[in-house]
């Protein structure tokens, strides 16, 4: 199984989050930040992985805290999904399109964490939720989760569309990097041997 827990506590958020990387993308959520419960739920639902993910945290101060230590927690537990990442794809890319909203992710299983953010967002706000914390969200994922990721910005002009279409193609695109290729023969997909 390739499954993955993490229960992350600290003076500022207590956290759970269980992945199944065989799953039907069955999202189970609630973090308390309704906007972000949505984005985590688009990302288990396209990425085909199931996520259970639940978050109290400092919301009396704002949501900066619970949506990076969801990042990081959710990283973790990818982490420990993967295990030693013998016979994935390891690499996956998605254009997706949303409406006014393309955006482009490519990343890396590589264990070698970077993050490169070309997004824009014209409002400060989507709703109650601080746009700069999609940034906080996908940098703590590619620390804790050893992801190269890159996020760019082809076109959008609303928040709300340029926000989902990123967590959309993030999804697309560890759905491919995560998924067992046939044809590797459970090798790990690296000349060094080790991931």
């Amino acid at each position: 199984m390739r499954t993955g827990e993490i229960s992350r506590t600290t003076s500022e958020t207590e956290i759970e989050v269980r992945v199944d990387l065989d799953g039907t993308g069955k999202g189970e959520i609630a973090t308390g930040i309704g906007f972000f419960d949505h984005m985590l739920d688009q990302l288990a639902r396209h990425s085909m992985i199931d996520m259970a993910i639940r978050a109290e945290g400092d919301l009396h101060i704002d949501d900066h805290h619970t949506v990076e230590d969801v990042g990081i927690a959710l990283g973790q537990a990818l982490t420990r999904a993967l295990g030693d990442k013998a016979g994935i794809r390891r690499y996956g890319a998605c254009h997706l399109p949303m409406d006014d909203a393309q955006i482009r992710v490519a990343l890396d299983l590589s264990g070698r964490p970077y993050l490169i953010w070309n997004l824009a967002f014209a409002a400060p706000k989507i709703g109650t939720f601080d746009t700069e914390l999609v940034r906080e969200f996908f940098q703590a994922l590619s620390t804790h989760g050893g992801i190269t990721l890159h996020v760019d910005q082809l076109h959008g002009v609303n928040a709300h569309h340029v926000a989902e279409a990123a967590f959309k193609a993030l999804a697309q695109a560890l759905r491919q990097a995560v998924e067992p290729d046939p044809r590797r023969a459970g090798a790990i997909p690296s000349t060094k041997g080790a991931l």
